[in-house]
């Protein structure tokens, strides 16, 4: 009975090594599957450094990956990033966004002299290094400015390069399909080098160039099987739904594809990422929304309560000490009081310019909308009650302009238009009604400006001692 037992006890210790061992087999089966399931396809885009909006690309770059990573999308994360990205944004992308990165050696853009070069594609080229990914079977190469709706990871069924035509006789190169080949790499590096023809310089007219018969090929649509597409396909637009189409209508009327990806290819300076792009292109606070719901705003939001802090405490003090002007010229009129008076009419319109000017600088560029105009209505309030009570101005001249841009803003943002063309009349007349106020304001704070001149007492000319204060007695 005793033997028996300790068989048992054995036989027990047996089965739970096998198992354990059999658990181990099968974890470190599903680890190499999932490995090799991971590194078949990838999402990627680039990352480089030398232009005046770098941060802003890195954020649009994170929230990119992170809203790719929120639609669970069956393939890598990878960034394409030049050796003098910052080592902090790196670890960013691979701790932070879970992506892999590629850093690689500035391709050298041999077009950069042309006429009709933009510097801030100077760069642009790196997105060739797409096609030296060879680890993986497709890649779908994208911009920053891109913002998924739902997951197209169809895509991965495309052939050897694919495309949208957002242009009826250009593709965009915002987001393409491509099987990484290094034989395709190394005659890209050589039509580089020997100067092959590109119409802007960047990446656009030379990828364009090196594929110039995708206009004749095939709409893409996907296998019910899931098998991979052999040769060149156009992309359905739904893949590359151009912003400018949704402003038109101030909705989306594309029939054909599935309406997947929206991409912002207009102006620099009204990408979706920037707060004042709102209302301005309604569209920017939903790419916010696909921010605030990925990788948030706390990078600056210390800056913020530091910015309204310094707004609140201008405010204070100039409602509490009320400075005036200093002494500058006798009441006597003559050529050099009207020059310092002329002067100072300059400075105050100049400082009144600046405290509408200056928020667009130090405010950063990437919070969200709501936030930035509130914090910029501060600021410009701040500001300008500096150059209200330093030149001893009204009040209401001064802030005119920031009610006015108030109203523009609710005018914008209003919800009910029935299409584009409406909003757009609404703005325009709204700015015809304005603009004789905003002429008022003007001359108001002129006037203002004169009384205060020949009100005040200011200190003596240039070259010229004061009265003494005896005199002052007996005149």
């Amino acid at each position: 009975m005793e033997g028996w037992g300790k068989n048992r006890r054995s036989n027990a210790r047996w089965l739970g090594l096998l198992l354990l061992l059999l658990t181990v087999v099968c974890a470190a089966a599903e680890a190499e599957a999932e490995a090799q399931k991971k590194n078949k396809n990838a999402y990627a885009t680039m990352m480089y450094v030398g232009t005046p909006r770098d941060y802003e690309f890195y954020i649009a770059v994170r929230v990119l990956l992170r809203s790719l990573a929120k639609l669970r999308v069956d393939a890598d994360l990878v960034v394409i990033a030049s050796i003098d990205v910052p080592p902090r944004w790196i670890r960013a992308f691979e701790k932070e966004d879970g992506a892999k990165v590629v850093k690689v050696e500035n391709l050298d853009n041999p077009y950069k002299h042309q006429g009709n070069f933009d510097r801030r594609f100077k760069l642009s080229l790196n997105k060739l290094y797409a096609w030296n990914l060879v680890e993986y079977d497709r890649v779908v190469m994208l911009d920053a400015d891109n913002l998924f709706l739902q997951k197209t990871d169809e895509l991965f069924q495309c052939g050897q390069f694919c495309a949208v035509f957002i242009n009826p006789c250009v593709f965009h190169t915002g987001l393409f399909v491509l099987q990484p080949s290094d034989a395709v790499f190394k005659d890209m590096v050589h039509e580089l080098q020997i100067g092959r023809e590109n119409p802007d310089g960047a990446d656009q007219g030379f990828i364009a160039s090196y594929f110039p018969e995708l206009l004749d090929k095939p709409m893409f649509h996907p296998n019910p099987n899931g098998s991979k597409l052999q040769g060149t396909y156009r992309l359905p637009l739904g893949y590359q739904m151009d912003a400018s189409y949704y402003y038109l209508k101030l909705r989306w009327s594309i029939p054909c594809g599935p309406n997947s990806v929206i991409t912002f290819p207009g102006a620099p300076w009204l990408k979706p990422w920037y707060w004042w792009s709102w209302p301005v292109l309604p569209l920017g606070l939903q790419w916010h929304e696909q921010r605030r719901q990925t990788l948030g705003y706390a990078a600056e939001m210390a800056v913020v309560f530091i910015q309204s802090a310094i707004c609140l405490g201008l405010i204070a003090m100039t409602r509490l000490a009320r400075p005036s002007l200093s002494k500058l010229c006798y009441r006597r009129v003559d050529k050099s009081v009207l020059l310092v008076q002329n002067i100072l009419k300059l400075v105050a319109l100049w400082t009144i310019l600046a405290a509408y000017t200056t928020p667009f600088l130090v405010i950063p560029h990437t919070i969200h909308p709501l936030l930035g105009w509130a914090l910029y209505i501060l600021s410009v309030f701040a500001l300008g009650s500096i150059a209200t009570n330093a030149f001893l101005l009204p009040m209401l001249p001064v802030v005119a302009p920031l009610l006015l841009i108030i109203g523009s803003l609710m005018v914008m943002a209003f919800p009910w238009y029935p299409d584009g063309v409406v909003r757009a009349l609404c703005v325009f007349g709204y700015a015809f009604c304005a603009a004789p106020v905003l002429w008022s304001s003007l001359v108001r704070i002129m006037a203002g400006l004169q009384v205060s001149l020949e009100r005040e007492a200011f200190m003596p000319r240039l070259g010229e001692s004061s009265p003494p204060s005896w005199f002052n007695k007996l005149y």
